[in-house]
């Protein structure tokens, strides 16, 4: 995906699979989405991943009477499929490698692999945005 027709396209495509009937969203997850389809479209990837996080998050939450647990606790409480769980942990510690970052002046990877982290970083915004649409469309009303 080069330009950012192709990137809304790509979007549309995501909703056109996986909505499969109606959804009721909170208006935090709605906003959220919102932006990181902003982001992904101009090509902020770590920007993206943090926001569809945080929409993913957001939703579990909304669909979880347990709103005091962790990201982590939620995903593993929900139903959804065992592949989902497993992506969704693995973009989850992905995450937080980039929110918490223990050692911020180990940076050489960063500095000498530039084009490897961000190509990094793409492939796992493509993941966020796939896996932001799965979440939040998953309980569909017909």
């Amino acid at each position: 995906m080069n330009d950012q027709n192709e990137k809304w396209d790509y979007l549309l495509s995501l909703d056109e699979k996986y909505l499969q009937g109606g959804v009721m969203l909170s208006e935090y997850c709605t906003y959220l989405i919102k932006n990181c389809d902003l982001s992904f479209v101009i090509d902020a990837h770590l920007s993206t991943i943090i926001t569809a996080v945080a929409g993913i998050e957001t939703f579990l939450r909304s669909e979880s009477s347990e709103i005091k647990q962790s990201f982590q606790e939620l995903i593993n409480i929900s139903n959804l499929d065992n592949e989902s769980k497993e992506n969704l942990h693995r973009l989850r510690k992905f995450r937080n490698k980039w929110v918490h970052v223990n050692e911020p002046w180990n940076d050489s990877e960063l500095l000498e692999f530039t084009e490897k982290v961000d190509k990094e970083l793409e492939e796992y915004s493509i993941l966020a945005v796939n896996l932001l649409r799965k979440v939040s469309y998953s309980n569909p009303f017909i």
